[in-house]
């Protein structure tokens, strides 16, 4: 599942828990609400790629320096 069907998942139930307690928002609110929880879990999608990317670089510098050890 990507982030806009999971934002939309989510914006989705929190519209049933407030419908549910009667209560009720406009639609552009659910909207706005949709593109902040994708907005977050893009940055959060971003950041951990960024986690994995400083790995591999250190990762590929250790093999570097292995390798011209050798050499």
């Amino acid at each position: 599942m990507n982030q806009a069907e999971h934002a939309a998942q989510m914006t989705q139930r929190f519209r049933d828990l407030v419908e549910e307690s009667g209560d009720t928002l406009p639609t552009q609110h659910y909207d706005q609400l949709r593109l902040i929880i994708e907005a977050g879990l893009d940055t959060s999608l971003v950041e951990a790629m960024d986690k994995v990317t400083d790995k591999l670089t250190k990762i590929a510098h250790e093999i570097k320096n292995e390798v011209s050890f050798f050499d």
